[in-house]
């Protein structure tokens, strides 16, 4: 190592390039922090026009971040003598390895960019994407952010939601409840159906529009098996589902139908003496 040189570098460049470090780290600490002004007053303007739903101004002011975190980075680097030339140069030259790097995140944006044109969901509903069930709570520029019914944080790449099956619950006015009762062998089924029909009416939020629905189902050792089918919105699923168990439990006892229990075959076995 020749010490002479780098003392010459010391003494006659190193305080202007200490300068620029200084100075970049200034500059990025102050851009960062213009930048996330930027964004949070993008998004205000954005909700004050009320024109542009919650999902897309999330979408628009990520790409608002990104592009501005770009022309700080080469705003940057041209502090240094990294032209934007020579850095463009540089990029088509590593094309093939950035683009081989970023193959999968290039497809995410763009499953993004898509997701944003044909609208399957926005922020706030409930649905199935990727096998996972949950509310959105963000559809950012890669990735959509679910809150799972056990109140679990869940990421899921965009590709992989537009490439699977998408199920929304909450585009339409009430979902149905799969429910089932069980009657007991000698019960009126007649009679059973008309009072859980009436009890399951009188549970809060189901829906008035579509009545419920309560058939025979199949039959069974035990006795014939009720489909029970409220329909609610899907805010008010859980609390339907259980309602309605309850209900079933409620009714049948007040009327006082038997438990049913699955019929036993008994036996005699003659044994001869010896």
């Amino acid at each position: 190592m020749n010490m002479e040189a780098i003392w010459t570098f010391v003494t006659t460049q190193g305080v202007d390039f200490a300068m620029k470090v200084v100075g970049a780290l200034v500059i990025w600490v102050v851009g960062r922090w213009l930048i996330g002004f930027a964004q949070r007053l993008a998004g205000r303007a954005i909700e004050r026009g009320g024109k542009i739903d919650h999902t897309l101004a999330t979408y628009i002011v990520s790409i608002l971040g990104v592009l501005l975190n770009i022309v700080l980075i080469l705003a940057l680097l041209d502090m240094f003598g990294v032209r934007t030339t020579s850095f463009a140069a540089l990029l088509a030259g590593a094309g093939l390895a950035i683009g081989t790097a970023w193959g999968g995140m290039l497809q995410h944006f763009a499953a993004g960019v898509f997701l944003q044109v044909i609208r399957p969901y926005r922020v706030g509903d409930y649905v199935t994407v990727g096998g996972i069930s949950g509310t959105v709570k963000e559809l950012g520029l890669f990735a959509t952010t679910l809150v799972t019914p056990d109140n679990v944080i869940t990421i899921l790449g965009n590709n992989k939601v537009l490439s699977d099956t998408i199920q929304n619950y909450s585009q339409l006015p009430f979902r149905r409840v799969e429910t089932v009762a069980k009657v007991a062998n000698g019960v009126d089924v007649s009679k059973a159906i008309e009072l859980l029909k009436a009890a399951v009416a009188k549970i809060p939020n189901v829906s008035t529009e579509q009545p419920p629905d309560v058939e025979i189902l199949q039959f069974t050792p035990e006795g014939p098996l009720l489909a029970v089918r409220p329909y609610t919105h899907t805010d008010h699923y859980w609390q339907v589902y259980f309602d309605t168990h309850r209900a079933v439990v409620e009714t049948f006892g007040a009327a006082g139908f038997p438990t049913p229990e699955t019929p036993v075959l008994h036996r005699t076995v003659n044994v001869t003496p010896a």
